[in-house]
This record gives C-alpha cells, structure tokens and sequence, in this order.
C-alpha cells in the first residue's frame, strides 16, 4: 500500500512533519541499499575497493542516526487534537 497523506499539506501540522520525515527516511534507505548493492556487485565482479566496506559502515551509521532523528522528533499522540 503505498503512503498516502489525506487533505491539505500543512507545514505547520505535527503529523504532516513526521510524515514528511519518514517520507525523506525511506528515501535515505532506498538510496543507500540500491547504491550499496551496487557498489560491491561491481567490486565483486571486477573492481576491488579497499574501502568499501568503512564507506558502507559510515553510510549505515548516518542512516541510522537519521532513523533515530525521525523516531525521536516523533509527534505525540495528541498532537492531531491540538491543532484541529
């Protein structure tokens, strides 16, 4: 199913920012797997890289700091009821 937001986009509105970050979070993740993979497949196949894999360690980390930037600025639960 894919995400969908409902009704007007509203920078103001808690939700929709959380949505855009996990929006912009997926898109992170998307890169890094399709450019990783990428990356030792062609190391694999012909092109050794020393440094692949401190350059795929490096790129998980910042992932993984984005994926706790998302979780942590995470609105509560009533943050709907608030701004209606």
């Amino acid at each position: 199913m894919p995400l969908r937001w409902y009704g007007p986009a509203d920078p103001n509105n808690a939700t929709y920012r959380h949505f855009n970050r996990v929006v912009n979070f997926c898109l992170h993740a998307g890169a890094f797997a399709a450019v990783n993979s990428g990356l030792w497949f062609v190391q694999e196949m012909r092109h050794p890289w020393s440094h692949l894999d401190l350059w795929s360690e490096a790129w998980l980390g910042v992932l993984i700091v984005h994926l706790l930037v998302v979780i942590r600025l995470r609105p509560g639960k009533d943050a709907d009821t608030d701004e209606s």
